[in-house]
């Protein structure tokens, strides 16, 4: 049995859901099938998430919001217009962001995820008349009816472990299964939403939950490449790759997964495939537990901006016991996540996501450190990038890291930071974001120059 996620360029238009439907009916094991809201039809088009955002916010501050529920059911016109499906579906989809706008404006948060979960759920029963009026065995299926059940955190709604005990009912299903993704319930039965990309976290949910004998994950794109496509002309395809290196990768800023989406189903060893609904006879990426990875120690190379260090130094820090406790609390009473902590004997550097700072929150932490830890010298640094090396071979392969820091040598890149976990899955080096495309393409010739057109 399979589990089949369909992507927001997927499900754009009636064409593309054409597409979707001929997928499904070429393999009899696809029985579940998630999908997300309509996205872009064109670069210069609209996501109708985007729309739905437009929508809530337009609503909460003026009350009404008229014009902008009829660009989100156009959207779905429009589709249903193209599948040849009666008003019956517009008017249902109307009807139901009708009844959300009348949600308790005085719970924002609630109200936002009750809206922009919309593009999902009507997306859903759309498609599921669609199918049912081309003979398809098909049902619609909301997460509340199918047991998913997540905590109550509007937005960054997590997964209750008691939810795949409900969700592992439907694996006997002899329809198919048109499940919305994005959201699910609270326990007091609050709709409430994934991280943004949470269509990828619904499906991996499923996969689990279902126990799936695969999770095809399909796109835009033939596979995952080796690099950004964006930054490096024609990178080469990945085939295989494990679970640790996709996250490692999605981490660093590969766009194909968030990078907690696919974690259900790395707890329960379910394999993922990235395929591409324009092209699905293409064998795609398989994400896996292992691989052999002799002939290629190195599988992918990525950047991500927006990161700002804070530098902390101090005379004979590592003799102080429990400095770095009582520096890491000052960053846990501003509510702030770390990524990185490269430490030396009398300094040590915090990388944190710059986004969460903000010049007050900058003002109380440099005050605090140097007020209670009495240090030598403080401040915050932004802009900089993390630019990653993945790849599972890296441990078993000698002068990884000195073709990396000759590469960037010769790319005249100036690295600030290095680091490399106990796993040896991932090299980090950080620098100064204006150069991160740089370092990407002189890294990616170092290390693919060469290369197949594919990779194992």
């Amino acid at each position: 049995m399979k589990v089949a996620k369909f992507g927001g360029s997927s499900v754009a238009s009636a064409e593309q859901i054409k597409k979707v439907a001929a997928i499904v009916t070429a393999d009899s094991e696809r029985k579940i099938i998630v999908v997300s809201a309509p996205g872009k039809r064109s670069s210069e088009d609209t996501k109708v998430t985007d729309l739905l955002i437009t929508l809530g916010e337009t609503y909460l501050q003026e009350g009404e919001a008229e014009a902008e529920l009829q660009a989100v059911v156009a959207r779905y016109e429009d589709i249903a217009k193209g599948l040849n499906l009666g008003q019956d579906i517009v008017a249902t989809i109307e009807a139901d962001l009708r009844e959300r706008l009348a949600f308790d404006r005085n719970r924002p948060e609630s109200l936002m995820d009750l809206i922009k979960a919309s593009g999902e759920d009507n997306n859903a029963k759309l498609i599921a008349a669609y199918f049912q009026s081309i003979g398809l065995k098909a049902t619609y299926l909301n997460p509340q009816d199918a047991g998913l059940l997540v905590s109550n955190e509007p937005g960054n709604a997590q997964v209750l472990p008691e939810a795949f005990e409900q969700l592992a009912k439907l694996r006997g299903s002899e329809e198919i299964i048109v499940f919305p993704g994005f959201f699910g319930y609270s326990e007091d039965g609050t709709l409430v939403t994934f991280p943004r990309g949470g269509s990828d976290i619904t499906g991996s949910i499923l996969a689990a939950g279902t126990k799936a004998d695969l999770y095809e994950n399909f796109t835009d794109v033939d596979s995952v490449f080796a690099a950004n496509p964006n930054v490096v002309d024609n990178p080469v395809k990945i085939k295989k790759m494990t679970y640790r290196e996709m996250r490692e990768l999605s981490y660093a800023g590969f766009s194909v997964f968030h990078d907690e989406a696919l974690i259900p189903a790395f707890r329960n060893r379910i394999p993922v495939c990235v395929k591409n609904t324009n092209n699905p006879s293409s064998s795609g990426t398989m994400i896996i537990s292992e691989r052999e990875y002799f002939l290629s120690p190195v599988i992918g190379i990525a950047a991500d901006k927006g990161f700002a260090t804070l530098y902390v130094r101090k005379y004979l820090m590592n003799r102080e016991i429990g400095f770095g406790r009582r520096l890491l609390q000052i960053l846990e009473d501003e509510g702030l996540s770390y990524e990185h902590i490269p430490s030396g004997i009398d300094d040590t550097s915090v990388i944190l996501r710059q986004g969460q700072l903000t010049s007050a929150i900058e003002e109380r932490i440099v005050d605090r450190i140097r007020k209670e830890l009495a240090v030598d010298d403080v401040n915050i640094e932004r802009d900089f990038a993390m630019v990653m090396i993945v790849g599972e071979g890296m441990h078993n392969t000698v002068g990884v890291s000195a073709r990396a820091t000759a590469a960037l040598a010769r790319a005249n890149v100036n690295i600030e930071m290095i680091n490399q976990g106990s796993s040896e899955v991932s090299l980090v080096l950080g620098i100064h974001s204006e150069d991160a495309d740089r370092a990407v393409r002189e890294l990616y010739h170092e290390f693919f120059s060469g290369a197949d057109e594919t990779i194992e």
